[in-house]
């Protein structure tokens, strides 16, 4: 009889939920499992294809537990919390520990001593078909455990657990380089031609898979059986390859991993970073791919990070601090019902002209917009011969109003809308605007 990793010593299962807890063995074999939280036991047969299975009620966020699996051999998992589960997937910005030189790396490594955090960091593997298990092994957040880790996953769970007073389970499953096709199911591109035509312009390099689903198949699958409360997300800088079909292949993923969890879990992401992706806007164009799936996918949560990203030719920015304080603060406020957690800035909503004057509003800006600097940067107008020129921006209270000598009649605004652009404008509660633009025109 054996288990497979997922459930071992020092795991954390999501609370108040039933976990379909499973195993291998002969075939016929009895199984009887006991969680001491309730003490009950559970009877099981294992079936012909030496697999068994029963279904886990979960009490209340607590512990430490132990569960106890007995067939022909026994075997107990000890140190088992009971909280809150939560998978941080995604490329090398998901990826990146306090080994990667992250900001002020050694004092955070030195204080990372958290018994009530743990992780399971899945091993990179690919496969041709979805497979039952991943490879990891569950250890509780130590200086020791801590400084390998996802840095924006560590300190995503470090928050939520010092806000909630709930035991945090981390799952990492993220691959560096990975464009979103690799971690959709191959349903999604049988479904999609455009898609599945796009996928073709990935070519591999770096040693990076960038094969429809191969890295689905391995690393999340075997995950869709194990109950989360939701997936954090920072990706989307290899698919600067191919950008006008992101939104519907980000989308169509999210929406195939629910499904096969049969849940609407929470999916918070990270909008990617300024940098220097070469002469063309592909940058800017996965960003707003990102911010329409927030706009297009119910509970989602879009983090915006210029302000935050430094050095613009670093395509791995150093603060992973405020990237998992921002993500934790999108499911403090809307996953956990924290009243007075800001956890947005401005996000575009829609645009009015008013003779030669364009005037934006906003949402996530009710008590009023700031700029950082002397004036408003990164804006640009257009009429409609969809000529751009730098604009005046000026803030009034919740909206911008945007004009220029050279455009009369303006069409449509822009803002921060080039690869390395970092706007200055922001909400009252110190959060950055998404970058935007209010037309569709093809872009040079």
């Amino acid at each position: 009889m054996r288990l497979p990793d997922i459930f071992s010593d020092n795991m954390v299962l999501q609370q108040q939920t039933k976990v379909s807890f499973n195993g291998f063995a002969d075939p016929g074999e009895k199984i009887k499992v006991v969680a001491s939280w309730n003490g009950d036991t559970l009877k099981t047969t294992t079936l012909s294809d030496a697999k068994w299975s029963i279904q886990l009620q979960t009490p209340k966020a607590g512990g430490p537990y132990q569960i106890t699996i007995v067939g022909d051999s026994t075997i107990t998992i000890h140190n088992v919390l009971i909280g809150e589960v939560w998978l941080c997937s995604g490329q090398s910005n998901m990826e990146f520990s306090a080994d990667w030189h992250l900001n002020n790396y050694e004092e955070e490594i030195k204080n990372a001593n958290h018994p009530e955090l743990r992780f399971f960091h899945i091993q990179k593997i690919t496969a041709p078909y979805p497979q039952q298990e991943v490879h990891g092994k569950w250890e509780i957040c130590t200086p020791e455990t801590m400084h390998s880790f996802s840095a924006a996953g560590y300190f995503f769970g470090r928050t939520l657990n010092e806000k909630l007073h709930y035991p945090v389970g981390l799952i990492e499953s993220c691959w560096g380089g990975t464009p979103v096709e690799t971690w959709a199911p191959v349903e999604v591109f049988k479904q999609n031609e455009n898609l599945a035509l796009s996928a073709t312009k990935l070519k591999p390099s770096g040693g990076w898979p960038v094969r429809p689903a191969i890295a689905f198949n391995a690393m999340i699958a075997p995950l869709t059986n194990f109950p989360i409360a939701g997936t954090i997300w920072y990706q989307g800088e290899t698919n600067t390859a191919n950008p006008f079909t992101y939104e519907d292949a980000f989308s169509d993923m999210i929406r195939s991993w629910r499904n096969l969890w049969q849940k609407e879990f929470p999916f918070y992401f990270v909008q990617i970073a300024p940098f220097t992706y070469g002469k063309n806007q592909d940058g800017a164009l996965v960003r707003e791919a990102q911010l329409k799936t927030y706009r297009d996918v119910p509970n989602t949560g879009i983090v915006v990070v210029s302000d935050i990203t430094g050095d613009t030719t670093d395509i791995h920015p150093k603060n992973k601090q405020d990237v998992g304080k921002r993500l934790a603060d999108w499911a403090l406020a809307n996953t956990y019902g924290k009243a007075g957690i800001p956890f947005s800035g401005p996000l575009y909503r829609s645009m009015e002209v008013n003779g030669n004057k364009a005037i934006i509003y906003f949402d996530f800006a009710k008590d009023g917009l700031i700029k950082k600097g002397d004036q408003l940067t990164d804006f640009l107008i257009a009429g409609e011969d969809q000529k751009f020129v730098p604009a005046t921006a000026k803030i009034q209270d919740s909206t911008v109003i945007v004009y220029s000598p050279e455009v009369q009649h303006p069409a449509a605004v822009r803002m921060g809308f080039t690869n390395t652009a970092i706007p200055n404008l922001f909400n009252k509660a110190g959060l950055p605007a998404s970058p935007f633009r209010t037309d569709d025109w093809e872009t040079k």
